[in-house]
């Protein structure tokens, strides 16, 4: 009887505490983001040419796992993951997909990269449950080929994620319609089913700043590419930031403080040395790696190819360093103490050789007739692996089979280091030091 009689009392009480009559409090929401990742162009992992790279989905990972222990995240995509459209860049593209499944990526928007694959395979992609999403991109047949938005609920907050991409990126298989009225279009459509609405955009800078001061109606446009982050800022009454540069650089949008205010604010995070790597992206990486060690692809298969010796002179073929050798045995001693002759030796330390966009680099002849042509062929012909003579002198066939034939690059040698020691593989790159390192073949 006690007891039954001390229910009731036992009731009211949870009661009032629901309401905060008697002091108690309902759990606290923690805190809402959004991370926007974009214009990864294959960036999937840093290079390791040059020590303090930033980018790459392990760090982006590993961000996204810390902010999660004190907030509820919601990540996202503005496009752009990779150059082109061969082979290679379908398989890139594939992995960074798979990563950003690993890591929970709610919307990927098509991106000018996406699109150039076509409608049929963007549909099979998002039938295999990429979460890509188009408001704009149709195919020519006037049909989507993406859902337009994805809304994601986090702390009791509807959050619509939109994607459009800029006009000018439309191709031979794939209408743009206008951006804005097409996110107006998309919203309507849910009106009612979301709190805030959040629009990825892949169009440059002046698109950019254009579409997030004609479109009051969302809170932000977050986009790329813009070369470099933008400041954060408000085009009107709409929050403007861009993540951009190979993936270097996320855009984190902070929900808003329904105590304080209704406005979305936004950070740029640089995903530099700090942040460790992921071991699901390390083996998203590695799987990547052992996809291509068994495509094996030709340089034909990527966008990576030089010009077509089909349509250079007569001779425009590698001969490889042996045969250099032969004349020019003190040039070549002094090329096997360089670092260059170790270049492929470099990338076997990491699994890189396996990849073409660090093949074209270090090895001699990339893409040319007699060069190297991919891992299979690289058994007969051992010495196009490394920086050889060929890749400062050119093809030099000709010149092998007639001495007073001077190589391609005779006078100008030097002016093809920065095909590779460019700013991002090779931030230190002085040319003038560079090449008295290098410098050789002058009598005394």
């Amino acid at each position: 009887m006690i007891g039954n009689c001390c229910e009731p009392t036992l009731l009211l009480l949870a009661m009032l505490c629901c309401v905060g009559l008697t002091g108690c409090r309902p759990a606290a929401r923690r805190p809402l983001a959004v991370v926007v990742s974009g214009d990864v162009a294959g960036w999937i992992a840093p290079c390791g040419c040059a020590s303090n790279q930033s980018g790459g989905l392990s760090r982006r990972a590993t961000y996204l796992a810390q902010l999660r222990r004190a907030a509820s995240v919601i990540a996202a995509d503005v496009g752009g993951a990779v150059h082109g459209s061969s082979t290679y860049d379908r398989l890139k593209l594939e992995a960074i997909l798979a990563g950003e499944s690993k890591m929970d990526t709610a919307a990927h928007n098509i991106g000018a990269a996406e699109a150039r694959f076509g409608p049929n395979q963007l549909r099979r992609w998002a039938a295999g449950g990429a979460p890509l999403v188009s408001a704009n991109v149709r195919d020519r047949a006037g049909q989507s080929v993406a859902a337009p938005l994805r809304i994601v609920t986090a702390e009791g907050r509807r959050v619509a994620l939109v994607g459009v991409l800029a006009e000018r990126y439309a191709t031979a298989d794939l209408d743009v319609t206008p951006p804005r009225q097409a996110v107006l279009d998309a919203l309507a459509a849910a009106a009612s089913q979301y709190d805030a609405a959040i629009v990825l955009a892949y169009m440059p800078e002046d698109d950019l700043r254009q579409l997030a001061g004609n479109l009051p109606e969302v809170d932000v446009v977050a986009g790329g590419p813009t070369g470099q982050p933008l400041t954060p800022q408000r085009v009107g009454s709409t929050l403007l930031a861009s993540a951009t540069n190979q993936g270097k650089f996320v855009v984190r949008l902070d929900g808003p403080d329904h105590a304080a205010t209704d406005r979305w604010a936004a950070s740029v995070i640089e995903l530099n040395e700090q942040f460790s790597d992921d071991p699901s992206q390390t083996a998203n990486l590695d799987h990547f790696r052992t996809a291509l060690r068994q495509a094996d692809l030709r340089p034909e298969q990527t966008a990576f190819v030089e010009p077509s010796a089909s349509t250079a002179p007569a001779g425009y073929a590698v001969a490889g360093n042996a045969a250099c050798r032969k004349c020019h045995e003190d040039e070549h001693r002094q090329w096997r103490q360089s670092k260059h002759a170790a270049a492929w030796a470099s990338l076997k330390r990491t699994g890189a050789q396996v990849d073409p966009e660090c093949q074209r680099c270090h090895t001699t002849g990339y893409g040319l007739s007699g060069g190297f042509a991919s891992l299979a062929d690289n058994g007969p012909r051992k010495d196009r692996a490394d920086v050889g003579c060929e890749s400062c002198h050119g093809p030099s066939q000709g010149h092998v089979a007639n001495p007073t034939t001077h190589t391609p690059h005779y006078a100008r040698a030097k002016d093809f280091c920065i095909g590779c020691h460019d700013r991002e593989n090779s931030p230190k790159f002085d040319l003038p030091t560079y090449w008295k390192r290098t410098e050789h073949g002058k009598k005394p």
